[in-house]
């Protein structure tokens, strides 16, 4: 506990009202945080309140604080633009920092006689260097279009030491690559396709365009109609290169399409940097941070665009609509000297540019997690169809069968992180409702596990789930959700709802069913629980059922009882393995006389031969 809190209540009680900015220091006078508000005494007095419910990084940060000092404003806009240029001065500890574990990228064009272009991730290598970019990703695709456009070799064959040794490769025949090797190209001609091919890395498809083809016009009017042909078909070759490059066949001028995704507690804000038309650059952005997804995008955005403020887009989209966004607005502006616009997009094709970036922040955590990135969208999907503020990381879903009212029982799966953890899968066998209740059987499987959490009897059941789902309607959830709540636990209660193909169809819950849409990840993962609990339910009924039919077989001999038939079950496993023990050992497992046993090991052959000649017809 920090003892200096006495100190700080009475200091803040007499703070001012006013808008400004807070800056908290630790017992050597360092800024550990730095925070704009609208009131400061309030918003300074929920810190240092009493019984407080923090978040963990915020209860530690408080924890630190020694003394506290703050700059008055006039307005909220000038407390937020303050906030931004001193956390950017002090980097304070406990203030989401905007860092990446990325480094540049570079295209070179290499120094040889025939030069080569490649992506490479630094300088080391000989050769002329484009760049630096900021993203690995449109660095390598960049090389592979110009190389697939102008037609460059990416063989490893040396020139001019290979020239005319050995007979073009496929490439060639594909019209992938020129042909070098054939000997037919000068060094003088080479190194003038390498020229357009900086060209149109450096100025972009349309001016390439317009030079080549006032280039081709030359060609023809000297009659130089073989180069006017490998010019016509390169400006083609451009052309469509352009056109492919326009993401869902719109072009986005000028703008950011910023995205946020989340997986195991770590953030991550993908950006999509679009100029003239096309995807120019793609930046991810890591966090580990306990703040709403609002909170951490608006000092997001600050942040990045403090550090960007000469590439700022007229217009940035967003994902959703950020509290005082109108006050965001003004300060991009003022940072960029242009009028900056914040959309946030409902419908549409901008839409599908928002779901693009988030599609590219699920993949990043899919390779930071290894995972895929449908399982990560998924879990982000389902978060979000439930309301959750995180995505449900641990998941548990029951289902009860049972064969005409014997051999009831109750499966439970569990799925981390969007996939099966077999090892705590539970089964449960009714021990107080042996009818045909699935209401009454679910309630005992559920009390039970809850049972066992409270109680720390088990390791397998000392986690409890972020969701629980149950196979069934609504009147499963109002079932369980008493329980749940019976024991003091706040855990979110859905029930998986199948169509008359015994197919996923909805998810019920006690004020209704959601309809995820059929083609989404999180209606996918939804189906693979439902089978998935499904299937471990019923071979466990299954597997029960087949073990009471044995015993009943069982206890026909004189001598064995229910308690020895259930001896020799647990011992042997299957009735195959009983078969192939002897008397003896059939006599020391049962603990009865060797005629008892024996009695029990003909019994056993006659079992099995009356099941091989059933397989057999």
């Amino acid at each position: 506990m920090n003892l200096r809190l006495p100190y700080l209540r009475e200091k803040t009680a007499k703070l001012t009202a006013s808008p400004g900015v807070y800056l908290m220091k630790n017992q050597k006078s360092e800024i550990i945080y730095i925070g704009k508000a609208k009131n400061l005494k309030k918003r300074v007095t929920s810190y240092f309140r009493e019984f407080a419910d923090h978040l963990p990084k915020v209860a530690s940060m408080v924890e630190h604080v020694y003394d506290y000092d703050f700059i008055v404003t006039d307005s909220e806009y000038e407390a937020l633009v303050l906030e931004c240029s001193l956390i950017k001065q002090y980097q304070p500890k406990y203030n989401i920092l905007l860092k990446d574990d990325k480094g540049y990228s570079y295209l070179c064009f290499s120094h040889e006689a025939y030069p080569r272009l490649t992506a490479e991730k630094n300088q080391k290598k000989d050769g002329d260097y484009l760049g630096p970019y900021m993203s690995g990703f449109v660095t390598r695709e960049t090389a592979r279009e110009v190389n697939r456009v102008f037609r460059l070799p990416t063989c490893h064959k040396q020139f001019p030491r290979d020239l005319k040794k050995s007979r073009p490769c496929l490439n060639y025949y594909i019209k992938q690559c020129m042909g070098v090797c054939r000997g037919t190209i000068s060094e003088l001609d080479y190194a003038e396709i390498i020229h357009q091919a900086k060209d149109y890395i450096q100025v972009g498809s349309t001016d390439s365009v317009k030079r080549m083809q006032m280039e081709m016009e030359k060609a023809a009017d000297a009659l130089d109609f073989e180069r006017a042909a490998m010019l016509r078909d390169r400006i083609q070759a451009v052309t469509k290169a352009g056109e492919t490059q326009k993401i869902l066949d719109i072009s986005l001028k000028e703008a950011d399409v910023i995205a946020m995704a989340e997986h195991s507690g770590t953030q991550c804000i993908s950006v999509l940097c679009y100029r003239n038309g096309r995807l120019f650059d793609k930046e991810a952005f890591f966090f580990q941070e306990t703040v709403s997804h609002k909170e951490l995008m608006d000092s997001f955005l600050t942040q990045y665009y403090e550090h960007h403020r000469s590439g700022i887009p007229k217009q940035i989209i967003l994902e959703f609509v950020l509290q005082n966004q109108d006050m965001y607005e003004q300060l991009l502006t003022k940072f960029s000297g242009t009028h900056i616009h914040l959309i946030v997009p409902q419908r549409g094709k901008l839409l599908q540019y928002v779901q693009l970036s988030r599609n590219n922040a699920n993949e990043e955590l899919a390779l930071r997690f290894n995972r895929t990135g449908k399982e990560v969208q998924a879990l982000e999907e389902l978060g979000k169809a439930f309301g959750f503020a995180q995505p449900p990381q641990y998941i548990e879903a029951y289902d009860i069968s049972n064969l005409s009212s014997t051999s009831m029982v109750c499966g439970m799966v569990v799925f981390e992180n969007g996939r099966p953890l077999k090892r705590a899968y539970k089964r449960f066998r009714m021990k107080e409702h042996v009818t045909q209740d699935d209401y009454a059987c679910m309630q005992e499987a559920l009390t039970r596990r809850l049972k066992h959490y409270l109680e720390k009897d088990n390791e397998g059941f000392s986690r409890l789930p972020d969701l629980i789902l149950l196979d069934g309607g609504q009147g499963h959830v109002h079932a369980i959700q008493p329980i749940v709540q019976s024991f003091g636990l706040s855990i979110p209660v859905y029930g998986m709802v199948k169509d008359q193909k015994h197919r996923t169809r909805a998810i019920s819950s006690a004020g209704g069913e959601i309809s995820p849409s059929p083609n989404s990840a999180a209606f996918h993962l939804l189906t693979r629980i439902q089978d998935e609990v499904h299937r471990f339910s019923v071979a466990y009924m299954h597997s029960l059922h087949a073990k009471s039919s044995y015993q009943l077989e069982l206890i026909k001999v004189r001598g064995i009882g229910e308690k020895k038939a259930q001896k020799l079950l647990l011992h042997y496993k299957t009735m195959a393995r009983m078969r192939q023990a002897s008397p003896d050992e059939l006599a020391k497992v049962a603990g009865v006389r060797i005629e008892t046993a024996q009695e029990l090991f003909d019994l056993l052959q006659e079992m099995g031969s009356a099941a091989d000649a059933a397989t057999e017809q």
